[in-house]
């Protein structure tokens, strides 16, 4: 693949991927639902051991940029078992993601047209809570987001960064204003997480505050395409940095503005809400453009990296050959693309028997940040066993790759491991509904499950090389010529 990005392309992509607009419409208004007021304390709590797991991630691209990236590093270093399970509960993560972004774009727009004064369609009343109505709606801009992706990642960067400026501009306008226009007494307990209810609204909390900075590290799925490996280090941090940033803006502004019960009960609507409550139409629709951008964004920017995940299960011979195939013109795995693209449809009809927006949401995102909690601590295992000969060697540079990673793996598996437990003791039958906790924990249950079969399967009936080679094994094997 061609080596075209730099380094605010790939920041461009990590910040399209982490979606903060997207974030902060729907993300803040759940995740106050769980910790109340301190909306700033829980975002700046989740980026401490983000950031520490961030360096173990630019520590292990800079010395082997690679697409499968956690999922090589893992592998080699720790055991192919457990990297071909972060390459799985990562793909299957992100292919939720885009199933229930996908409804969420088609919220957005029915919203715009409803502030358009478009109610109805050829006697059809348009509902922006629908799920059916809005899948329906975000699988054509799906489709065509996949489209731009296929014909090269220098045409999909360049676009993602018009609509980031215009993304952020419109954040940092209305949350700027909201801050001084708010009439809602500030507090120093806002940042404040000792304040915080309770140890399982601390849990929760800090699940959906990481599942908000999850995406940064899409810019390593594509380290092979960056002319400088260095770049996409650079640009992992930078973007994780605007990330939180923005996330302690936005939240403390919405705290200002809005009182508990409405942020915590408009949900999906959240940054819709917001602006209305500032300013008239037509500016009160800009926050919603900027959300229905974003989320077109995150769409590509999360196809993007997953296709290429695939490619390097599929150069490794643990999946099919199909995902190795590229574009003949445009050398991207085109494919992998189309066939994620077409699976992430799937997956976004079936969510259809999830009646509501707001639902399907709750449920998603609680288990995608389950998975994203395993797989971020196994790949920062990875880089302190990796590097653990810096303690001695370069202390400094120990601290980032092994003290650091080691640290924020510890925390995430905690906080993961606690709200599993918290899912599971919280009812005591199962429901097809967002607020059963035995349903939450099926979904992160099912998405591991289905990673050792599929593991089973490559290693005894593909009989893959990838399961041959011991860990600690860092030497990248010959891979090889992908179809044209």
């Amino acid at each position: 693949m061609r080596k075209s990005l730099g380094l605010l392309d790939g920041a461009a992509i990590a910040a399209s991927s982490t979606a903060a607009t997207s974030s902060i419409g729907i993300g803040l208004g759940l995740t106050a639902g769980v910790v109340g007021l301190h909306l700033p304390a829980i975002m700046l709590l989740a980026f401490l051991p983000v950031l520490a797991i961030a360096g173990g991630y630019g520590r292990l691209n800079q010395v082997d940029p690679d697409a499968g990236s956690s999922y090589r590093w893992v592998g080699r270093t720790l055991n192919p078992w457990l990297g071909f399970l972060t390459g799985w509960v990562n793909t299957v993560g992100t292919v939720v993601f885009m199933a229930y972004t996908t409804t969420v774009t088609g919220s957005a727009i029915v919203q715009l047209l409803g502030q358009a004064t478009v109610h109805s369609v050829a006697g059809l009343r348009l509902d922006p809570d629908s799920t059916l109505q809005c899948t329906l709606i975000g699988l054509a801009v799906l489709i065509a987001a996949s489209l731009v992706a296929v014909r090269g990642l220098d045409l999909a960067a360049r676009l993602q960064k018009y609509l980031l400026v215009f993304e952020y501009g419109v954040l940092l306008a209305f949350c700027g204003y909201g801050l001084f226009a708010g009439d809602q007494p500030f507090s120093l307990q806002w940042f404040n997480p000792f304040d915080i209810p309770s140890l399982s609204a601390l849990a929760q909390g800090m699940v959906l505050a990481v599942f908000c900075y999850w995406g940064f590290e899409s810019v390593f799925s594509v380290g092979e395409e960056v002319r400088d490996p260095r770049d996409a280090s650079r640009a992992g941090l930078l973007a994780l940095v605007v990330m939180m940033l923005l996330f302690l803006l936005a939240g403390t502004a919405f705290q200002r503005v809005l009182p508990l019960d409405e942020l915590a009960d408009n949900g999906a609507q959240g940054l819709a809400y917001f602006g209305s409550k500032l300013a008239d139409q037509p500016l009160a629709a800009l926050p919603l453009i900027a959300l229905t951008l974003s989320a077109v964004a995150s769409l590509q920017a999360s196809v993007i990296p997953t296709a290429r995940g695939l490619y390097a299960m599929g150069r490794d011979g643990v999946l099919g050959p199909v995902w190795t195939r590229l574009h003949a013109k445009h050398l991207t795995p085109a494919a992998g693309t189309l066939l994620i693209t077409g699976i992430a449809c799937v997956l976004a009809l079936l969510s259809i028997a999830i009646p509501t927006v707001g639902d399907l949401i709750s449920a998603a995102v609680n288990a995608i940040g389950i998975v994203v909690a395993l797989y971020y601590a196994l790949t920062a295992v990875a880089s302190a066993v990796r590097f653990r000969h810096l303690l001695r060697t370069a202390p400094l540079e120990g601290l980032r790759a092994v003290v650091g990673p080691l640290l924020g793996a510890v925390v995430l598996l905690l906080v993961g491991g606690y709200l599993a437990w918290t899912f599971y003791d919280s009812a005591d039958h199962f429901e097809l509904s967002a607020d059963n906790g035995w349903f939450e924990l099926l979904v992160p249950v099912l998405m591991i499950g289905t990673g050792l079969v599929a593991a089973a399967w490559a290693r005894w009936r593909r009989r893959s090389a990838y399961f041959l080679r011991p860990a600690g094994d860092d030497a990248a094997p010959a891979a090889p010529a992908p179809a044209a």
